[in-house]
């Protein structure tokens, strides 16, 4: 994890360094900043994001989104067809009624379904790409894969208008992943390392719950302080040039990365202190403990929060993985809605729901895959919540079959440019990029950006 400051804390790939690392560089990386220069990252994102000069105001401050990595069909979820026989439900073949009148979704979401009132259905989303990572990169980003340029997605942006330099005051970093990043695309695009998601590693079901960086199993508290307190008596360099201000900035940097280890800000992450009960009805699964955290995070203001959720790539099997998941996601979904009203954030919080795409309507009987469903781009459902969406409607159709989009497609720059407006960001704003070329916030026709228009009908 990079602090503001830009010290790099936790251990893993990509370059990340041990808790123990950080804190000696934090001692010692004064001398080299003596050489080196400035404390702050050399990224040439840096800078805030141009301004367009459009005035918007915002209704959400949080982002949640829950990624159902690899693709939930929505003929299993929020858009069944009982009708359309077995080679398409499979065993599913049930629906159930929700406390919104007309609203009916599948059989094994009943939690969901008692809180229709509070989220809307997306029932006619569409891009038509069947491929993991360019559908990613499409869903997240708005953007059709293939071009020169990787822009980033919605966290990025989001962290970028409303993280650090624009409000936000939080240790914690402004974008978080729970629990492993998506490794499908390049998170922060052209915007640079400063704007990557800070991903928690560990397992929120487990106690303790082991942050990257944050929280070291079988290591104190106590032991944490008394580590720190012995780096300063070796810290040779600060009392010889104790009013060098370079130095200053390296010890400001040190007591925010502390800060975050042992003061309030990194107890966030500590679900313990959340009753039984609670982290009974969120379900003590990764999921559900997940979505618990992000209700957390948001209560102290980060701005965009991703739960990634895998496990629905489902090839082979499907309906066997249908049992697990969907009530994994039925229970911790509803809860953290709920959880959120009670907490008075949901106005304010954003959530969205979906994969990259959805799966083939027709189930695949025949061998190799025996029951299993394939990648499908043509139309599939988001479930989206919060933040100035309206609860209890239903946006757009799918034909009998859920084979193709009946009315009123809806492309992801509609989503993403919708969630904008409601964030307060300007959809035809600049971004800062590297090189100095003009990239706006939003692709447009002119981009060649497919678009059935912005979700008014439920803004």
């Amino acid at each position: 994890m990079k602090t503001e400051c830009g010290i790099q804390i936790g251990a893993g790939s990509g370059g990340s360094i041990s808790r123990r690392e950080a804190v000696q560089r934090g001692l010692l990386g004064g001398a080299g900043l003596l050489v080196g220069g400035s404390l702050r990252a050399n990224d040439a994102t840096s800078a805030r994001p141009a301004k367009s000069g459009a005035k918007t105001t915002a209704k959400a401050k949080s982002v949640i989104q829950v990624w159902l990595w690899g693709g939930a069909c929505h003929i299993d979820t929020f858009d069944p067809k009982p009708d359309a026989g077995s080679d398409y439900t499979g065993p599913l073949k049930n629906t159930i009624a929700t406390n919104v009148d007309g609203i009916r979704i599948g059989e094994m979401l009943p939690e969901l379904a008692k809180h229709a009132d509070k989220y809307s259905l997306i029932r006619s989303m569409t891009h038509g790409i069947n491929g993991h990572e360019t559908a990613a990169y499409m869903v997240q980003t708005a953007r059709e894969p293939g071009g020169r340029e990787v822009y980033p997605c919605a966290g990025a942006v989001v962290s970028l208008f409303r993280g650090h330099g624009a409000g936000y005051e939080g240790l914690v970093p402004p974008y978080i992943v729970v629990t492993q990043p998506q490794g499908r695309f390049s998170e922060a695009g052209f915007l640079g390392g400063r704007y990557k998601p800070f991903a928690t590693g560990g397992d929120p079901g487990r106690t303790p719950f082991v942050v990257e960086g944050v929280v070291a199993q079988g290591i104190s508290e106590q032991r944490q302080r008394d580590r720190r307190d012995f780096l300063k008596k070796l810290n040779s360099l600060e009392h010889a040039m104790p009013n060098d201000p370079q130095l200053a900035a390296s010890n400001q940097c040190e007591q925010q990365a502390y800060d975050l280890i042992l003061g309030d800000a990194g107890k966030v992450f500590d679900l313990a202190q959340e009753s039984d009960d609670l982290r009974g009805r969120y379900g003590r699964t990764t999921f559900g403990q997940a979505c618990l955290l992000a209700r957390r995070l948001v209560e102290k203001e980060v701005p965009y929060i991703t739960i990634n959720y895998s496990g629905w790539d489902t090839h082979k099997g499907h309906f066997q993985t249908m049992q697990r998941k969907l009530p994994e996601l039925d229970k911790g979904l509803a809860t953290l809605l709920q959880d959120l009203s009670d907490h008075g954030l949901l106005d304010s919080t954003i959530v969205w729901c979906c994969g990259e795409f959805g799966r083939t309507p027709r189930v695949q009987w025949e061998a190799p895959w025996n029951g299993g469903r394939s990648h499908f781009g043509k139309v599939f459902s988001v479930l989206v919540a919060g933040g100035g969406f309206k609860g209890g409607h239903v946006v757009g159709s799918s034909t009998d079959k859920g084979e193709e989009v009946k009315d009123r497609p809806v492309y992801p720059v509609d989503l993403i440019g919708s969630m904008y407006e409601l964030l307060g960001i300007d959809t035809t704003g600049i971004l800062p990029h590297p090189q100095g070329q003009v990239a706006t916030v939003l692709p447009t026709a002119a981009d060649g950006a497919k678009s059935g228009g912005r979700l008014t009908e439920i803004m």
